[in-house]
């Protein structure tokens, strides 16, 4: 549900790879204005395509809704949703929504995802699922085609990276504002209208209330929906989240911290199979290995396959596999091929960094990463916005954070979303959240996306809220064993507890971290 939303939409790196492949303030709850109910959904059978909901026998919809939730008279767009009905109607609890993340991912199929952990439990929801506004199925706003790509650069330097970057970002915007029509959507791509949508979908469910499981960015679109809907929330879970009182650029910031540690970790352990890797016998070693790697990629990009991969790329990748800790293998294995490429040695990528880059090339990924800026350049603030308008501000943060933060510095601190450029402006601010509504979050001590001091930020606001905390190097805790990683059963029996029917836990739960078999 997670996975490579992190990469294409949560980072929202609009425009990488053109350079790098050779491949084409407050709002109280009260002011939140009821909207009519629309009429009951069309059902029908869900479209081919859709595979995993046809095998399911879900139920397909498209779902008028309001562009402007002020304007309910106004002009309309349609969201996508599916349906698969509770197969325990006698004890059936209401309907169950969730996000998948990005922004920038698409849900329609997330919530029966869902099924795999939640078992018998999911059996007493309805569960819908549905693309957000502007993706997927849901009135979807298109940008301009980019051009072909510029011609790797054989030789480089940090500046050009920035400045390479700086151009892309110039180009999606320009891209984005370009296609009839698209400056009149675009104001309406934020998170508080999405959250308007869900409880637009709940009414014309006939719902009095909403569950709702969210990770990542949909993490904090269900704490924006808590703040707008306090009293349509049923059962609310939310994992990791952010802190509420800083913005998207702030909060990339920060996990340069935690993703330099992450890769401590990393090392200590490829250094315990050094036999295996030949990267350093001990940790130091190690990092030294991948912060020369790195050094050379910012002069000459490293030769894999068809592909020259700069350094800009290189640090994306190294985020990726850094995020969970049962991928030190696959990362260790990339590093050594890496480092033989980039020492002249003939090379051919395993698995991991093949599908990787054959990923990258895909339409998918340029969706997902266009995707991901319309959110965070239509929100104003928390969950995203904040962007610096002056460019050099990101140069500067750049050169500052090389310091302490060598490999993942560079990345966090540079212009990961085009905001800067974007030709709109957002229509309102950031969401405060300050409410006592339950809901129960969940964090990984040691998240190198979203770090956990902001889970304890929000924690605070939601004043009503239980944490559950687990031990482990992970984006995402619930459901893991469902995505082929090491499972957190202590996470998984609390949410499951809840979501059945249950109350929350009566203090916040510390789950210990499970064995992980690598």
């Amino acid at each position: 549900m997670r996975g490579i939303h992190l990469l294409a939409a949560g980072l929202g790196l609009a425009g990488l790879l053109g350079g790098a492949l050779p491949v084409g303030t407050a709002v109280p709850a009260a002011a939140a204005r009821p909207v009519p109910s629309p009429p009951a959904p069309a059902w029908h059978p869900c479209p081919p395509e859709q595979k995993d909901l046809v095998a399911a026998g879900a139920e397909c919809a498209s779902l008028p809704v309001p562009l402007d939730h002020a304007d309910p008279g106004g002009r309309t767009i349609r969201i996508a949703l599916s349906r698969v009905r509770a197969k325990d109607p006698a004890h059936r609890r209401g309907i169950l929504l969730s996000n998948p993340g990005g922004p920038g991912g698409t849900g329609l199929a997330t919530t029966l995802e869902l099924r795999k952990t939640l078992k018998a439990v999911a059996d007493r929801y309805d569960l819908i699922g549905f693309d957000p506004r502007f993706l997927g199925g849901s009135t979807p706003l298109h940008c301009a085609p980019a051009g072909p790509a510029a011609p790797p650069r054989s030789v480089t330097s940090p500046r050009a990276d920035f400045e390479d970057g700086l151009w892309r970002s110039r180009s999606t915007a320009e891209r984005c504002a370009r296609p009839s029509g698209n400056a009149a959507l675009l104001p309406y791509a934020s998170t508080r209208d999405v959250a308007r949508d869900m409880d637009a979908i709940r009414a014309a469910l006939g719902e009095p209330k909403l569950s709702y499981y969210g990770v990542s960015y949909g993490a904090d679109l269900g704490a924006v929906y808590t703040q707008l809907f306090p009293r349509r929330v049923d059962r609310l879970v939310i994992d990791s989240s952010t802190d509420p009182d800083a913005t998207q650029y702030e909060l990339f910031r920060r996990s340069g911290e935690p993703l330099e540690r992450g890769l401590d970790a990393w090392a200590a352990w490829t250094a315990r199979h050094a036999d295996t890797y030949r990267l350093g016998r001990t940790g130091p070693e190690v990092r030294a290995a991948v912060e020369r790697l790195l050094a050379g990629a910012e002069r000459r990009p490293v030769p894999v396959g068809r592909a020259r991969l700069g350094a800009p790329l290189l640090r994306l990748i190294l985020r990726q596999f850094v995020q969970h800790q049962e991928d030190d293998p696959a990362l260790a294995r990339t590093v050594r091929t890496l480092v033989d490429a980039s020492a002249g040695r003939p090379v051919e990528p395993d698995g991991e960094l093949a599908g990787l880059l054959a990923f990258l090339e895909t339409p998918a990924a340029q969706d997902g990463m266009t995707g991901g800026a319309l959110f965070m350049c239509g929100d104003g603030g928390w969950p995203a916005g904040g962007w610096p308008a002056d460019p050099e501000a990101y140069w500067r943060n750049i050169v500052r954070a090389r310091a302490a933060q060598p490999v993942f510095g560079p990345l966090v601190n540079d212009m990961t979303a085009p905001c800067a450029v974007w030709k709109t402006r957002p229509r309102e601010s950031a969401t405060r959240i300050a409410n006592d509504v339950p809901v129960l979050m969940l964090q990984a001590r040691r998240d190198g996306n979203v770090p956990y001091d902001g889970a304890l930020a929000l924690h605070r606001k939601l004043t009503g809220s239980r944490l559950v905390t687990a031990d482990i190097r992970s984006h995402g805790v619930y459901g893991r064993g469902a995505e082929g990683r090491t499972a957190v059963p202590c996470a998984d029996r609390v949410v499951n507890a809840y979501l059945g029917g249950g109350r929350l836990p009566a203090a916040d739960v510390t789950c210990p971290a499970p064995p992980v078999a690598r």
